[in-house]
């Protein structure tokens, strides 16, 4: 019942970006939004505990810095601008996409972020005491959280300079991934899984494996290399000497 009242309050402020939507004409702020999304359904959780065991603090703590840190990020990113992404999206759903966007755009992402977010509702309602799953766990979150702030930083200062406008990134982490920040995210959730695992649920193992899924095939690797071709011609050798997800040295490309 509980997870139930994490989706109310979840749907609650997915609605008010979209009545926020009216005002700029945009709907990249939903990406801001995705994060806080999980970290809702961490502190819906919390209200409804009466002592919160150790590990539900570690938990929320984890979601706090992880989330604030990507809608920040995000909403720096973003400012101003609107992602192509939500241009075609609208382009396709005319006419009356102000109202379609409510549940093609916001509702959407805000159940899903609810189903993701199961591990957190879990581990927050667990007293089990800590274990070597939960150091696990927090082993885990750490370095994925290293890779994608690091993967992130280095993209961005690398697309601050104008000489780059149409050039691809192949150092620093880039040199080992051609993806390291979404790497580094599904690390994440495998880490709140672990975090969760204590109390045996099967069911939250759903949430890293579909956030892995997602990365890979929906919102991350498959939709961004749809298009970065046409608009980074060197991104063809990128891919032949590159792994595109996990890390790996370089490879030597054929002739």
């Amino acid at each position: 019942m509980i997870y139930c009242y994490a989706l109310i309050a979840i749907l609650l402020f997915a609605l008010t970006g979209w009545l926020l939507s009216f005002v700029t004409r945009h709907y990249s702020h939903v990406d801001s939004m995705w994060s806080l999304f999980m970290a809702i359904t961490g502190y819906v959780t919390a209200m409804f505990i009466t002592d919160l065991s150790p590990r539900a603090m570690l938990v929320l703590a984890a979601v706090t810095i992880w989330a604030l840190r990507l809608s920040i990020f995000l909403c720096w990113r973003n400012w101003g601008k609107e992602d192509h992404r939500y241009d075609t999206i609208r382009q396709n759903n005319e006419p009356h996409f102000w109202f379609k966007s409510l549940y093609i755009i916001f509702i959407f992402q805000a159940v899903l972020a609810w189903l993701i977010a199961y591990p957190i509702h879990v581990a927050v309602s667990s007293d089990a005491p800590l274990g070597w799953l939960d150091y696990a766990g927090l082993t885990l979150l750490a370095i994925g959280f290293y890779w994608e702030v690091v993967a992130d930083w280095q993209l961005m200062r690398f697309r601050a300079q104008p000489e780059h406008e149409n050039a691809v990134l192949k150092h620093g982490l880039w040199r080992y991934s051609r993806h390291p920040n979404y790497f580094g995210e599904a690390l994440i959730w495998w880490g709140f899984g672990l975090l969760a695992a204590t109390d045996g649920y099967v069911w939250i193992w759903l949430s890293p494996l579909l956030m892995t899924f997602l990365l890979l095939k929906f919102s991350g690797v498959g939709l961004m290399e749809k298009t970065i071709h046409s608009r980074r011609p060197a991104y063809r050798d990128y891919v032949a000497t590159t792994n595109a997800f996990i890390p790996g040295l370089p490879k030597k490309r054929d002739h």
